[in-house]
């Protein structure tokens, strides 16, 4: 009998003594999908494999709810280690002293001079500072039919605003069900629209999309007026009626169906096109630039981040470098779909250095073209911009409304 509890006590003792130091992180995530939590768990499976002395605890709330949880849970300090930040939060949680100075963390990793240069704006998104490591963008690129322009006789792919906007109109014929571009009448048409009218303008303003650098809104500018006469021009001569309605579903579904050989999206999109319809039958490339030489791109990310009254800093940055790294970031976007955040990615790995990935890449090596500028998300007078918008270029692609009486609108909108 001693000899029986004299094991059992052996075994709680090594037990404990195999236990003490494993440290349990607990991580938040936001933007979670059946899809995309089962491939975060497969890393943290991988991590947990490599680290024996750090588990992690995922949390996953359903999407609608997911800001809500992790702005809760950092306001009152609840335990979390690590939490996944996006751009429109970031400003939010650093303001509130809730997110960590991650530059020390970034000079000493070794990866960190491979960081696109579009992540490493992103991650000093507030006060150029590093509060995360971002995981991934969506960036527009241009989606092309080559095989229908071919069957067209059309032998080029438009580099200007104003080249893709005619060819959209010199190949249009309704009587055949032809069209040139897949238009974006509803739900956030206003990325649309402003990547055509801001592209008029040299001098906006990368911080705030809607100012120039002198810190003037510019609705009515001259230029601008220019760029939206065009965007209407390019509705009524190259966009089917209906097109004024048409949300991410109809633009592409006319794409696949070869209705609109032009369509504006993100880098998500690529896996649903190969789906539909077969990567040889279409290619992506930069999206034009506009008088100014310019086009003016917004960027969606989030990032990790590592709260600041967090008790486990220096096990949550093992984990945010893991997952970050080259390898593991482009084996999670090409799960999940968007656009890795290392420049050695795009150089090395083969699905992202070659075909419809190299436009993207192209975009973001050549900032003197291409300008990643921010909306002011966190202004009061965003939340109710974009129905704002909505409808007054519902009434102006309408005809109840003119250009400068919109444009006037906007700008009183936004002024300080």
């Amino acid at each position: 009998m001693k000899k029986r509890v004299f094991i059992s006590l052996l075994l709680v003792m090594l037990i404990g003594v195999f236990s003490f130091g494993v440290v349990t992180l607990n991580f938040i995530e936001v933007l979670t999908s059946p899809a995309r939590t089962q491939v975060i768990k497969e890393i943290i499976a991988d991590f947990e494999a490599k680290n024996p002395d750090i588990k992690i605890n995922l949390i996953s709330p359903p999407y609608e709810q997911a800001d809500q949880r992790a702005t809760l849970m950092l306001n009152t300090n609840q335990a979390l280690d690590i939490i996944e930040v996006r751009d429109y939060t970031v400003k939010q949680f650093v303001n509130n002293g809730k997110l960590e100075n991650l530059e020390s963390y970034l000079a000493g990793w070794e990866h960190n001079d491979t960081l696109t240069f579009v992540a490493n704006q992103a991650a000093r998104t507030v006060d150029d500072t590093a509060f995360i490591v971002p995981q991934f963008f969506f960036i527009k690129g241009l989606f092309v039919r080559t095989d229908v322009l071919e069957e067209l006789g059309v032998n080029y792919i438009p580099k200007t605003m104003s080249e893709l906007v005619e060819l959209c109109i010199e190949i249009t014929d309704p009587d055949k069900n032809q069209f040139g571009f897949g238009f974006r009448g509803k739900s956030w048409e206003f990325k649309f629209s402003d990547l055509i009218a801001t592209s008029f303008l040299s001098d906006i303003d990368a911080a705030n999309i809607y100012k120039t650098q002198s810190g003037d809104v510019y609705f009515d500018d001259p230029r601008a007026l220019e760029g939206l006469k065009m965007y209407v021009r390019l509705f009524e001569g190259g966009v089917p009626a209906d097109g004024i309605n048409w949300g991410f579903n109809e633009q592409v579904n006319a794409f696949v169906s070869g209705i609109t050989p032009f369509l504006i999206q993100d880098p998500d999109t690529v896996a649903l096109v190969d789906e539909m319809l077969g990567r040889e039958y279409y290619t992506v490339v930069p999206v034009p630039v506009g008088p100014s030489g310019k086009a003016y791109l917004d960027y969606g990310f989030s990032g990790l981040g590592i709260p600041s009254y967090s008790k486990h800093k220096e096990e949550a940055w093992e984990f945010i470098k893991y997952i970050s790294s080259p390898e593991v970031n482009a084996y999670y976007s090409k799960s999940y779909g968007p656009l890795p955040i290392h420049s050695s990615t795009y150089e090395n790995d083969p699905y992202f250095s070659s075909g419809v990935y190299t436009a993207w890449s192209y975009m973001m090596s050549h900032p003197e073209k291409y300008v990643f500028a921010s909306y002011p998300l966190d202004s009061e007078k965003w939340p109710g911009w974009p129905e704002i918008h909505q409808q007054d270029m519902q009434s102006l692609l309408l005809g109840d409304t003119t250009i400068e009486a919109v444009a006037a609108k906007w700008a009183e909108y936004w002024a300080d």
